[in-house]
This record gives structure tokens, C-alpha cells and sequence, in this order.
């Protein structure tokens, strides 16, 4: 019968008889694990050389002998030769150590499982008959599939497990299935959720009832929370021991302000995990069919948002038709930042695209040129979230295929 148990080897001398990559793989892991691994073979691959080099393994340069198992916690036989390994963990048997042969598990105390860590939680499979292990690892890879996926709550359930720590996700530009598999897993993850109305908030609908999501966010009609009051809920939250997520849509650092929570949070010693995100400046054009460089066509792009005055470099580059301007946030700008840019010379023939709710199904696009798109804007009521593109490769059909839906 096999016991499934997790062994604590950190500090503990362990030995690895073999110097192939089997025994490179165990040594490895074990020494990452904080073993104190000793590795006796008279010769070594190369990984085991790099293991050594880095003082990561201590290596005895001969065959190994029962000597050898002297104060030893765990015993990996993983020679060449059968006979050998068999005899090892005959030698660890004899002195109560648990034992693993990497040539037949049946031969040895103890099996090595075929892992996967995710979350702080390392999950095994091992075989319950005869050693079977090609059925072990497809087991494992599918579980890790799983949970990597981000569709299992791996939230900490014992108090005091954990210190509190935070992680800023981009969530992307709006889609779920854009999110990455890291910002699905840091959900599953929380606690506690602070988040705003950007981004897939349709995914908080399948948190656990006992996740709290807290909406710093803005709407029509109600102000967002201050950014220093942002700052105050994520640092209380953490130092309550909690995992707290800070959704954002797109990228955390892309005018997320992720940057001042990740210093508010580091001033009180909160360690801070950035996940990045597929941010809108660049999946908004491209769900459009707009590319925000093209070759022959831009071969740059100036990423800028609509509060306050266009920067001089951002003008200059529809001016000089140098660069695809992207403007995140300027919907309710938009007519101050037009007339900016004509009055600093830019063509009125300049083609613009705004496009709506990029990537959900109520995404739309509405097309026109500098000198008429306020117009068009308006008689089509753009509404934010919207990203516009100004310059030549939002012109219609550079592609050659089917234009956006024109508002």
C-alpha cells in the first residue's frame, strides 16, 4: 500500500548515487528543495557539473559505498546499474532511511511522484500497483493543465498560513479568455479582490461567495475612489494576512497606476507580484484590424492619454506622419485634442479610428478622418471605454480585408 506523504528536506543531507541526467534531475530538484545533496559517481553530466560548479551539490568522485549513507535522511539510487541501485536501498533498508530507485520502484521505501506546483501547493501522483510512469506524468500534466487554467480555488484556508501579500494583474482589455493563465491563477489565489470596471469584471460573477471584492472604480455619476485611498484598502487588506488581487484592466503599469501601489505596499514591507496584461493600446487597434505599425506604413507607435493637452512628442508625431498615435481615455477630450493637433499643422486627411468595448461582443468602430471625426463621434454617441488611433494605419481596408463597422 502506498502512503502519500510530503517530505520536509530542507537542511537535510541527502544522498544521490548516479551521475546521469536521471540523477541530475532528482539532485535538482532536491537541492531546490534546500537539501543538502551529495552526489557520489565517478563521473558526472553536465548538468550535474553546473549543479557542483554552483555549489548548489557536494560531489565524491568514486562508486559509491554504504558509508556514504551515514547520517543521510533520504537515499536516491539512480546508477547505471541495477545491481548497484538494488544494493543501495538494500543498505538504506538495513538503516531505516527511505530509499528511491530511479531503475524500479518496487526495489525501494519510497516512490518520487511526477509533481506540479502551483499556488504553494505542490500536487503528486504516484502509482498504487506497479510503477507505471508515462500514466503518472499525463495524470500530472492534465492536472496542472487544471490548475494552471485558474478554474480551482486555490485560496490559503488556515489562518496564520501566510503572511499578506499583493498582486497587481492585468486583466486585459476586456474578454476573459484574454486574461493570461497567471492572472486567472492570482484570482484563484485571493482573498480579496480590489478592482475597478475595466477590464473582465464579468469573471468576479464565479469567485467563491466568500471572496470579497471590493469596486474602486468609476461610473457615471460616482467618483472613484481616490488613488491614495486605493493604496490605504490593498495595504490594510494585506496586513490582515490576506492574498489581495488588484484588478485592472489591460496592464498594471500602463496608466494603471500600478506603480504607486506597488511603492505604497513596498513602504510597508508587503511583498508585491506584478502580472502583466495584454493592455488595450495594442489589442484594442488590433480586434479592429487596425495594426498599430505596418510596414511601409508606421514603423512606430506613441502610446498617450487624453487628460490634459497632447505632449509636444505626441503631436509631432501625426504632425510628421512619423508614428501611429494611440490615445487611451479621451473620448470626452477628444474635440480639445483634434483642434490641437490641426492647429499645430496636422493633415485634416489623417485618418482616425475609434473603437468601443474592444474585444467584447458590443465592440465597435467608428471611422473617419482629423477633421471630421468629432462630428462623427458625435452622431454615432462613442461612448468610453474606447481607445482611438490616429494616423495612417487606421486607414479603412489597409489590410484588404473587411473594413470596421463605421458608427
Amino acid at each position: 500500500m502506498t502512503v502519500l506523504m510530503g517530505l520536509e528536506v530542507a537542511g537535510r543531507d541527502v544522498l544521490v548515487a548516479g551521475g546521469g541526467p536521471v540523477a541530475a534531475r532528482r539532485a535538482a530538484s532536491l537541492a531546490e528543495q534546500g537539501a543538502r545533496v551529495t552526489v557520489v559517481a565517478p563521473q558526472l553530466c553536465e548538468d550535474l557539473v553546473d549543479l557542483v560548479t554552483a555549489a548548489q551539490a557536494r560531489w565524491v568522485d568514486r562508486e559509491v559505498r554504504e558509508a556514504d549513507l551515514e547520517d543521510c535522511w533520504l537515499v536516491h539510487a539512480a546508477t547505471d546499474d541495477p545491481r548497484a541501485n538494488d544494493e543501495v536501498c538494500r543498505w538504506a533498508t538495513e538503516r531505516r532511511i527511505w530509499s528511491v530507485n530511479a531503475g524500479g520502484a518496487t526495489a525501494g521505501t519510497a516512490r518520487t511522484p511526477a509533481t506540479t506546483s502551483v499556488g504553494g501547493l505542490a500536487v503528486g501522483v504516484v502509482s498504487t500497483g506497479s510503477p507505471d510512469p508515462r500514466r503518472t506524468s499525463a495524470v500530472r500534466d492534465q492536472l496542472a493543465t487544471v490548475l494552471d487554467e485558474g478554474t480551482l480555488e486555490l485560496r490559503a484556508r488556515r489562518s496564520g498560513a501566510g503572511s499578506g501579500r499583493v498582486i497587481l494583474v492585468g486583466g486585459g482589455p476586456g474578454a476573459e479568455d484574454l486574461m493570461t493563465v497567471r492572472a486567472r491563477r492570482a484570482l484563484a489565489e485571493a482573498d480579496v479582490v480590489v478592482t475597478d470596471r475595466l477590464g473582465p469584471v464579468s469573471v468576479l460573477t464565479r469567485l467563491p461567495e466568500s471572496v470579497e471584492v471590493i469596486d474602486v472604480g468609476k461610473a457615471p455619476g460616482r467618483h472613484a475612489v481616490p488613488q491614495e485611498e486605493i493604496n490605504r484598502i490593498i495595504v490594510e487588506q494585506a496586513e490582515r494576512g490576506r492574498t489581495v488581487v488588484r484588478l485592472k484592466g489591460g496592464d498594471p503599469f500602463l496608466f494603471g497606476r500600478g506603480g504607486e501601489e506597488a511603492i505604497a505596499c513596498r513602504a510597508h514591507g508587503i511583498p508585491v507580484e506584478v502580472v502583466p496584461g495584454v493592455s488595450s493600446a495594442i489589442a484594442a487597434p488590433a480586434a479592429a484590424g487596425i495594426p498599430v505599425t505596418h510596414r511601409g506604413t508606421s514603423a512606430s507607435v506613441h502610446i498617450t492619454h487624453g487628460h490634459g493637452p497632447l505632449a509636444p512628442s505626441a503631436i509631432t508625431c501625426v504632425v510628421q506622419d512619423s508614428a501611429t498615435l494611440v490615445l487611451l481615455m479621451g473620448v470626452s477630450t477628444l474635440a480639445e485634442h483634434v483642434a490641437q493637433l490641426l492647429a499645430a499643422g496636422a493633415s485634416a486627411d489623417t485618418p482616425v479610428a475609434i473603437v468601443e468595448r474592444a474585444t467584447l461582443d458590443s465592440e465597435r468602430t467608428t471611422r473617419a478622418t482629423l477633421a471630421t471625426v468629432v462630428a462623427a463621434a458625435q452622431a454615432a454617441a462613442v461612448e468610453a471605454p474606447a481607445v482611438i488611433v490616429i494616423g495612417a494605419t487606421a486607414t479603412e481596408g489597409l489590410l484588404g480585408g473587411p473594413a470596421g463597422a463605421a458608427g
